[in-house]
């Protein structure tokens, strides 16, 4: 079979119909042996059992009168009439005593004849192959009947030698017209052969030339159709309009009025039914070198626009704005790299060539991004991570949002990775969410200063109390002095975390993500606030689940949401009562919990409630339900960035009277 496959075409198709009429040869042939000739012998036999049968019936009555003399003429008679006379070797009559009545035979009759072949009462007749002398015959033998009772019996012996020359004779000329055959068709094969292999050899030759890169060779084969001389067409603004390169069916905006403008191929269709399409070559191979050319022209078109985007799109990468990559879809290696990111990061060129993407600042964080590269789930340009930190040459860093789409790239997948500097954003960001924690902590200056002033009266009452007992000169009890002292610094250690607590608080906070707790930041808000809150009698609930898996934020970042959705709650509850319903109670909720894989947070509130005109703006910058004077409406717009910013979700639940319930949820850090 590899020998085969490695023969030309043209000797492909040759041996393999030589090799069909030859099997076609040898079937026949065995049908002949195994089902021809038998049939053949069968159908001389029924012949024999005819002219026994015949001579039977005209011979009874001869039987019944004894005319015996009719008897011998009746089968000599039948002897001579039978052609060819070689088929019939002899007949003989005999009585139901096996007594011999007539026969055809020169010589005596050969006496073991009489009893060869005897034929049973319920067989109308018996057959059976016997040998006489130097020769051999079939015995055909068939009962004579009057009635129901046998009178007697004709046997008719035919020529085995004669049926056997027959047979052969069929069997020569039926293998001759089989060679006729099979000579006629090795010319037809080896002519068709020719024929069929020589245009696709010519095609091959073309196509050669195609691969060298020269588009302008064309096959003598293919057929030239005129659309404009058909249709005696005078559109000179017509694209198809003496144009020798492409048919009109596969020139797009044609203007022929049988056939509807269209783009190639939507509109090939429409003309099936076109006398101009019709017209073309009826012959495949011709049909093939007509579509070798019109893809050959396809081709040389395809290239000299394929060639003006390159240019296109090299322009728009080297003069665009941002930093763009072409990275290896596997490995994540700078393939190339736009002038805009040597400028922002700092490298050259060559420096960039060859270095890893990874190490100018992952997708994001830990690389959770990469997976969604490598398990093929990306198919257009997309966001793939916001806010990441990168880094200049020298390692300085500074803050991007990374976009990608796949691409090729030198015939392997790649991936285009286009980076938008968003430091400043960031920095302006951070400097309006420092601006809130400094107006939150001058709101709760009264709170902060009662916290201080606790422990600086303990102080001061110690001190004096040792002043008072320096000064009357009384000895200080040991107990006493130690009691004083411990006081003392019990409230040193109460004021120092309480403004730890405050500058943590109030510090810049940065934007990093780490494996962050979900109930330190609530913890930690209600460190500050719990105190201001009970003095204006709010009452704090706090069910946190102790065993919630941890998320990817920061716990600066998220304090600053907490705080702010506690200080709305405060707000709506004062609201509440400065409409005049006090009456009812002043709670505020903190719960932490996980709900569909997803770490939540919740806080609710007995206040007035978001009113439901104004619920799908509270998100919005600037917006706010309070007095003049007591909000810039920055508050939920800082809670939802700061979500969002780390992969969460925020939900609100509101009813006028009966309080809110501010929900967020983040999905679980990835190990």
């Amino acid at each position: 079979m590899k020998k085969f496959s490695n023969i030309s075409l043209k000797n492909k198709i040759f041996f393999s119909t030589l090799a069909v009429i030859l099997l076609f040869s040898v079937l026949s042939a065995l049908d002949t042996r195994l089902v021809l000739i038998p049939n053949m012998t069968d159908e001389l036999k029924l012949r024999g059992i005819a002219i026994a049968q015949s001579i039977a019936d005209r011979g009874r009555g001869y039987i019944l009168t004894k005319d015996n003399p009719s008897l011998i003429g009746l089968v000599l008679d039948a002897a001579q009439l039978e052609e060819p006379k070689q088929f019939v070797s002899y007949i003989f009559i005999l009585d139901v005593e096996n007594n011999i009545l007539a026969h055809t035979f020169i010589d005596a009759f050969p006496d073991k004849l009489r009893m060869a072949n005897t034929t049973p009462p319920e067989q109308p007749h018996s057959i059976k192959l016997l040998h006489i002398k130097d020769d051999s015959a079939y015995d055909v033998a068939v009962p004579i009947m009057e009635g129901i009772y046998r009178i007697g019996t004709v046997h008719v012996g035919l020529n085995k030698k004669h049926i056997d020359n027959l047979i052969g004779t069929w069997r020569i000329t039926y293998l001759g017209i089989i060679f006729a055959i099979i000579g006629i068709f090795f010319l037809i094969s080896h002519w068709l052969s020719q024929y069929i292999t020589r245009p696709i050899s010519e095609l091959t030759k073309v196509a050669d030339e195609i691969s060298r890169g020269n588009l302008d060779i064309k096959p003598n084969l293919g057929s030239e159709i005129k659309c404009w001389q058909i249709q005696n067409c005078q559109k000179e603004d017509c694209p198809a309009y003496k144009s020798t390169e492409f048919p009109c069916w596969y020139v797009d905006e044609t203007q022929c009025p049988e056939n509807p403008q269209g783009k190639f191929p939507e509109k090939l269709k429409y003309c099936y039914g076109c006398n101009v399409y019709q017209k073309r070559g009826r012959d495949e191979v011709g049909q093939l070198a007509d579509s070798f050319i019109h893809m050959t022209n396809r081709l040389k078109v395809s290239q000299i626009k394929l060639k003006e985007s390159e240019e296109k799109y090299r322009s728009l990468f080297d003069s665009g704005p941002n930093p763009i990559f072409v990275l290896d879809h596997e490995t994540f290696e700078i393939l190339a790299a736009n002038p805009s990111a040597e400028e922002t990061y700092g490298y050259s060129k060559a420096e960039f060539v060859g270095k890893s993407f990874m190490d100018l600042g992952p997708f994001g964080h830990k690389e959770a991004h990469t997976s969604h590269f490598e398990n093929g789930g990306w198919q257009k340009a997309a966001l793939l991570s916001s806010k990441v930190q990168h880094f200049k040459k020298g390692s300085k860093p500074f803050y991007v949002n990374v976009y990608a789409c796949p691409t090729k790239y030198q015939d392997k997948d790649a991936m285009i990775i286009a980076t938008t500097d968003i430091t400043e954003m960031i920095e302006k960001d951070t400097q309006l969410i420092q601006a809130g924690k400094m107006t939150a902590l001058g709101e709760m200056s009264a709170g902060i200063a009662h916290e201080l002033n606790q422990p600086l009266n303990a102080i001061k009452m110690g001190s004096e109390f040792l002043k008072m007992m320096i000064e009357e000169g009384k000895k200080i009890p040991e107990q006493s002095l130690l009691q004083v002292v411990h006081e003392v610094n019990d409230q040193v250690d109460r004021a120092a975390e309480t403004i730890n607590r405050l500058r943590e608080f109030g510090r810049k906070a940065d934007f990093t993500k780490e494996n962050l707790d979900i109930n330190r930041p609530i913890k930690g808000v209600l460190d500050i606030i719990s105190h201001q809150l009970s003095l204006q009698s709010i009452e704090v609930v706090l069910d946190i689940d102790e065993t919630l898996p941890p998320i990817l934020a920061h716990n600066n970042r998220l304090e600053q949401v907490i705080f702010n959705m506690v200080v709305n709650a405060r707000d709506a509850i004062n609201q509440k009562q400065e409409v005049g319903d006090g009456k009812d109670a002043r709670v505020i909720t903190l719960r932490s919990f996980q709900e569909d894989n997803r770490v939540a947070v919740a806080v609710s509130d007995t206040g007035i409630g978001i009113p439901e005109p104004v619920r799908d703006k509270i998100f919005e910058p600037f917006f706010t339900t309070k007095e003049v004077g007591k909000g810039m409406g920055l508050g939920l717009s800082i809670i939802y960035g700061i979500v969002r910013d780390y992969g969460g979700e925020i939900d609100v639940h509101s009813q006028e009277g009966a309080g809110t319930t501010f929900k967020i949820t983040f999905p679980y850090a990835s190990s």
